[in-house]
């Protein structure tokens, strides 16, 4: 039984619906699995090369290896007339999410320095941490 994405390839109207970029990037992830689609991205598909983002410069060069292996697994999934031949981009660095700076502590020291116990201090002084927080 073919797959649906190789009879969506292969049949002729549907390049007004489907595009072949989108047809072969969404074939990316059953073509190399799980894991190796967890590192890489195809983005787009320049004429017949399929442009795939991937982590970094060693990643780059090991699945520049493996391209062709890759590439068979690709024209399994849609067929070999979208997808001729595969570029490997490393991905421009993602930017961490900003995250709110804390205010200053609030000393506690003051409240705290008449208890005796430094067990029942330490409580008290998480106890007023979270409570200002």
């Amino acid at each position: 039984m073919d797959q649906a994405s190789r009879i969506i390839a292969q049949w002729s109207g549907a390049s007004d619906l489907i595009t072949g970029e989108r047809i072969a990037c969404g074939a990316w992830k059953k073509a190399v699995g799980k894991r190796l689609a967890e590192r890489t991205r195809a983005v787009k598909l320049v004429r017949n090369k399929l442009v795939v983002e991937v982590e970094d410069e060693t990643w780059r060069k090991n699945l520049w290896g493996l391209r062709f292996q890759i590439l068979q697994n690709v024209r399994k999934a849609i067929g070999p007339d979208i997808v001729g031949e595969l570029e490997f981009r490393v991905m421009p660095p993602r930017r961490e999410p900003q995250r709110e700076t804390l205010p200053a502590l609030v000393d506690l020291s003051d409240d705290s320095r008449d208890i005796r116990d430094p067990g029942m201090r330490r409580i008290y002084r998480n106890a007023r941490r979270r409570e200002t927080a």
